[in-house]
C-alpha cells in the first residue's frame, strides 16, 4: 500500500524528504520565542487580536531597532499576572518585554522551559556587597540563531524581567542619533 509522501514498506514507515521537511518545519516553528502565541516577527494586527487591550503607539525616540511600540498593563503569562511590552519596525515584532512579581519566577520559568526548551545557560548568583546583605539574582539565557531570551529575577526586588529580542535590538534600541 503507497500513500502520498508515505510509504509502509513490511510494518515499517518509510518518509519521504517531503515528510521529513515538515517534521523539521514544525519542530522548528514550536521553537520561535513567544508570549502567549505572540512570536517574533508577528504583526501589530496579531498582538492586538492576542491582546484586545494592548495600546499601540509610535516609539517616543529616532531608533534602528523599533519605530512603534505595543503595551499591555493586565495579561496572564505561565498564570501569572504580568505586564508587557513589543517593540515593532516596519509592522513586526522585533522584541518584547514582559515583567512579572519576582516571588512568582520559578513559576515562570517551569513555563519557559516547557515553552523554549532548556536554557543554553541558568545561574544563580550571590554577589557580595560591602556593607549590604548578599542577594541572589537568578538569571536563565535561551538562544537559537538571531533570537535570544533572558530572564533576570533579583530576590530584593518586586519585578523580574523576561526581555526576548531579535538580531542586535539591544545594542540598538536606546542607541542616541
Amino acid at each position: 500500500m503507497m500513500v502520498d509522501h508515505l510509504r509502509i514498506f513490511s510494518g515499517k514507515i518509510a518518509l519521504t524528504p517531503f515528510i521529513l521537511g515538515c517534521l523539521v518545519a514544525s519542530t522548528s516553528a514550536g521553537a520561535a520565542y513567544d508570549a502567549n502565541d505572540v512570536a517574533l516577527g508577528a504583526s501589530e494586527k496579531a498582538i492586538v487580536g492576542q491582546f484586545p487591550s494592548a495600546h499601540c503607539k509610535p516609539l517616543e525616540w529616532t531608533s534602528k531597532a523599533a519605530d512603534r511600540r505595543c503595551d499591555d498593563a493586565r495579561i496572564s503569562f505561565g498564570g501569572v499576572e504580568a505586564r508587557i511590552t513589543f517593540y515593532l519596525r516596519s509592522n513586526a515584532v522585533q522584541a518584547f518585554d514582559v515583567r512579572f512579581d519576582s516571588r512568582d519566577a520559578e513559576r515562570v520559568v517551569s513555563f519557559l522551559k516547557t515553552r523554549y526548551g532548556a536554557p543554553v545557560a541558568e545561574t544563580r548568583e550571590k554577589p557580595v556587597r560591602e556593607g549590604k546583605s548578599a542577594r541572589e539574582i537568578y538569571k536563565l539565557r535561551w538562544e537559537e540563531g538571531r533570537d535570544r531570551a533572558v530572564l533576570t529575577a533579583h530576590q530584593d526586588r518586586r519585578r523580574a524581567l523576561l526581555s526576548v529580542s531579535r538580531g542586535d535590538f539591544e545594542e540598538e534600541i536606546y542607541r542616541v542619533r
